[in-house]
């Protein structure tokens, strides 16, 4: 190990391995090490022996859960947008050529106890039992907004400017219902809050815009996902890093970042030393120089059936509203099964998750919970969400942001082109995709 690098990676986590990929791709030295025995740390898919040994060290795994190579369990429930820019680096970085992807089947809403798909397009709108018939004209009016709105054309404005109007003003605008400004603005633009109501409309727009254009590409739902569990993410931007001459290290730890005149030059394991000038890192290497924003609560289940009342899908999305449990935050469940080759078959894994609100976490996810039938087993777990308190550039030492609740990867991606601006004084360029990037769902 004892060398010099332009760049060493702690920790495998998506952030880190797509940052990996990148620079290596670029030419740069990289030395990527973790402590742990396998590739993702905290959004690593697991088998049942690691779930155990990390859930219930004092347990032996059930023989009737079957083999241990039958699951790929995720820590943590996120989604690809089919449109969404994760899939950008895929395509921009040639991923896809380690990666098959399944698309989830179905996207739905809670509404006033039941669950129901989440419309989007001007036909499911009026078809929708979530709205009335007056409600159902004003969405498509709505939809045809957006999708029409053109900065340099007025006549497409409705009297409306998106970069200084807030989402107020444009539910105001058309009309909407409190209960359809919900869906809109949680199940389609995917905000976590309702702190979006007071912004300008631009950022919800181009949310709705993403998530009707992922809506299109393949249908039934906006979302993808890769066989054999989100591990494969970080685990093949790696294979991409080592394909460039990237340095591997599992099961190793990093017990010190080194440090010259307050400036990183590389980082100790053991007696062994490493050198180089910028070191990037996840927050759970460099404690003093994040805060904790937050928390997550999350529980994975087991379930040996469909989620109840979503068309016996193998895998959805289901959002259930802060409005509808009188919260400041969304619940979130995700539902993968053995089609997508991270459970035996007539198993199915669901993972409800919310961001901690009160002293009781579990009890936040009793909505989410409830909606699943008879649970075979759940996993519970409590995760600070940690930031960075500098950005890095005085020491030379770059911390990714930990993974929030929101269901999807955009906020991992805006991490990366932030990390790689700081480091590079460069924004990060992805190719414009083709259709001959498409990926296969």
């Amino acid at each position: 190990m004892d060398d010099t690098y332009d760049i060493i990676v702690l920790g495998t986590g998506l952030t880190e391995c797509i940052l990996s990929g990148i620079f290596s791709v670029e030419g740069k030295k990289v030395l990527h090490m973790d402590r742990n025995d396998y590739y993702g740390g905290d959004s690593a898919s697991l088998n049942l022996t690691q779930l155990y040994r990390k859930y219930r060290p004092d347990t032996e795994v059930p023989a009737e859960l079957g083999r241990d190579r039958d699951y790929n369990i995720d820590l943590i429930p996120k989604f690809m947008m089919a449109n969404g820019e994760i899939v950008r680096f895929l395509t921009h970085t040639d991923v896809t050529r380690y990666l098959e992807f399944k698309q989830i089947a179905g996207s739905f809403f809670y509404k006033d106890g039941k669950i129901s798909k989440v419309p989007t397009t001007e036909i499911e709108a009026i078809s929708t039992s979530l709205l009335g018939i007056v409600e159902k004209r004003r969405l498509q009016k709505f939809f045809e907004f957006v999708q029409s709105y053109k900065d340099d054309d007025e006549s497409t404005h409705e009297g409306l400017d998106i970069n200084t109007n807030t989402m107020v003003d444009v539910y105001a605008k058309f009309g909407l219902e409190p209960s359809t400004q919900d869906f809109i603005g949680h199940a389609m633009a995917l905000h976590l809050d309702d702190q979006y109501l007071q912004k300008p409309a631009r950022e919800t727009t181009e949310k709705i815009i993403l998530y009707v254009a992922s809506m299109a590409r393949y249908g039934k739902s906006p979302y993808i996902y890769p066989l054999h569990g989100l591990g494969e993410l970080p685990q093949s931007f790696a294979r991409l890093s080592a394909i460039y001459g990237g340095t591997y290290m599992l099961d190793k730890a990093a017990d010190e970042i080194l440090y010259e005149n307050g400036v990183a030059v590389g980082i100790r394991s053991g007696s062994e030393t490493a050198k180089a000038k910028q070191i990037i890192c996840d927050p759970s290497y460099a404690k003093e120089k994040v805060k904790t924003t937050g928390k997550v609560v999350r529980a994975i289940c087991f379930l040996k059936h469909p989620i109840p009342n979503t068309t016996e899908a193998d895998s959805v999305q289901i959002v259930i509203p802060q409005n509808e449990l009188n919260r400041q935050h969304d619940v979130y469940v995700a539902s993968v099964s053995s089609n997508h080759a991270v459970c035996p078959k007539d198993m199915y894994l669901a993972i409800v998750s919310t961001l901690v609100e009160t002293d009781d976490p579990e009890s936040e996810l009793k909505a989410g919970l409830d909606i699943l039938g008879p649970i075979h087993d759940k996993f519970i777990s409590v995760s600070d969400i940690e930031e960075p308190t500098t950005d890095g550039t005085a020491e030379q030492v770059f911390v990714s942001k930990s993974y929030d609740a929101s269901s999807h990867f955009e906020t991992v991606c805006d991490d990366v082109k932030s990390i790689y601006r700081r480091m590079t004084g460069s924004d990060l360029v992805l190719k414009k995709r083709s259709e001959a990037d498409h990926i296969d769902a």
